[in-house]
């Protein structure tokens, strides 16, 4: 379960980014949206959704973005570039791209995450030198690290490395760790690479491959941060796939049905000398099948809806926190709101699964579907470029800024009252151009 992610000097967020999941304080109604678990005897409360609304280029793709590019870096262990032709977010591979590009002064990219998983409450930061937006040549350097367990520090990384007490973390210790604890500590001591994240390399060869297993399959897994959802496809595997076979899901041609397609079936088809499987639609007609790509025959909105149910089918098996840019695209509205109350249905979410989608639809800002503190926004400053995000919670209650519940959010966003918009008016332009064409 995610609680809180952090980042500084991602892109458009030049200063502090906290994206938070944690139930703001005195916010009433709407129960069903808050989770609640135990750790080490501490009960902690997360939220299972949140929207985040913003104008265009106002950085809620960035806040999409920060988390890719964090859990990128997590899972390869270093700060270093690495080539993906098939990655959509440039940013977590060309790490030149990450640092605010209007900034005079060279700060470090900092990156925090903390969540529930295994019974245990991780909290895991880094900060990096990584120079200036586009220094490709820059040497880069891991300025500091930390890994904290349950409220225990694990380990400190800044000029030195230092250890707390690894009691916490006892039944996760590599077998005969305290036989030689002396001398690991010693050894991480004197072999920290500047660009190399020491929780994925030397704590997790000399300390505990098991813990660093427990966040890294976390992150692979069930941190399910899809970044320009246009690009998603989801493309389907098999252990033992044999040529020109058809493989029909029943789960999802039945939410497809739900979902208004009923002339014919959908199935992934194995082809060629692979063993990847493509999305086809499926037609029987006088006993004979017959199979074409799914893109020759359905609409956009039906292959990006098809694409995305398993996702939300694996997030609410598994407990998983889905996190979608343009979630709403293509996609009819009821359909969505659907989906968005299953994760709400207390009997149905048992797994604590989070829905976490940015949106330019205002149908979504309604207080009988969202709590105040699970309403984000994104604003820009005109001046510095900057982005902030902020929660409709953060306005309070009382005076005139106040956000009441029964309060039409929808309304109140239009006439500007929680800013995150943005007054647009193309007619000086087509002006000018008439002008012109009437001057020829």
């Amino acid at each position: 379960m995610l609680l809180e992610f952090k980042s500084t000097n991602y892109k458009s967020f030049k200063d502090e980014l906290v994206f938070s999941l944690i139930p703001a304080p005195k916010q009433k109604g709407l129960d069903y949206s808050v989770m609640k678990t135990r750790v080490d005897k501490k009960a902690y409360k997360g939220l299972c959704s949140a929207v985040i609304y913003g104008p265009n280029a106002s950085g809620k793709t960035n806040i999409i973005g920060a988390m890719d590019t964090f859990k990128s870096i997590v899972l390869r262990g270093n700060i270093r570039n690495y080539d993906d032709d098939n990655e959509p977010n440039a940013a977590s591979g060309t790490l030149e791209l990450i640092p605010n590009n209007s900034s005079n002064i060279c700060k470090p990219v900092e990156f925090s995450i903390t969540f529930i998983e295994d019974g245990l409450h991780i909290v895991y930061s880094l900060t990096a030198d990584l120079g200036e937006f586009l220094a490709a040549d820059s040497t880069r350097k891991i300025l500091s690290e930390a890994l904290i367990i349950n409220s225990n520090p694990v380990f400190t990384r800044g000029n030195e490395l230092e250890f707390g007490s690894l009691d916490t973390i006892k039944d996760y210790l590599v077998n005969a760790f305290e036989h030689n604890a002396e001398g690991a500590i010693a050894l991480a001591k004197n072999n920290l690479n500047a660009e190399e994240l020491f929780l994925v390399n030397g704590f997790k060869t000399m300390f505990s491959s098991k813990l660093v297993s427990v966040i890294t399959d976390w992150l692979e897994k069930k941190f399910m941060v899809i970044y320009r959802a246009n690009s998603m496809r989801i493309i389907r595997r098999f252990s033992d796939p044999k040529k020109k076979s058809v493989y029909i899901e029943k789960t999802i041609n039945e939410a497809a049905n739900y979902f208004g397609i009923n002339s014919n079936a959908l199935g992934y088809v194995v082809d060629n000398e692979n063993d990847e499987a493509k999305l086809y639609s499926l037609f029987k007609n006088n006993s004979i099948g017959k199979a074409i790509p799914a893109e020759l025959f359905e609409s956009f909105g039906t292959i990006r809806f098809i694409n995305m149910f398993p996702l939300v089918v694996s997030a609410l098996l598994n407990g998983s926190t889905l996190v979608v840019d343009e979630f709403d695209a293509s996609i009819h509205p009821m359909a969505l709101m659907s989906i968005i109350s299953i994760f709400h249905n207390d009997d149905i979410n048992i797994n604590h699964a989070q829905l976490v989608f940015n949106t330019h639809n205002p149908i979504f800002l309604n207080a009988n579907l969202f709590r105040r503190d699970e309403i984000k926004f994104v604003e820009r400053d005109e001046t510095d470029h900057f982005s902030t995000l902020y929660s409709l919670s953060d306005f309070g209650t009382i005076g005139k800024k106040g956000v009441r519940k029964n309060d039409d959010y929808m309304k109140s966003y239009f006439v500007d009252r929680y800013g995150a918009i943005k007054d647009i008016d193309f007619t000086p332009i087509f002006e000018a151009l008439m002008d012109d064409a009437k001057e020829v």
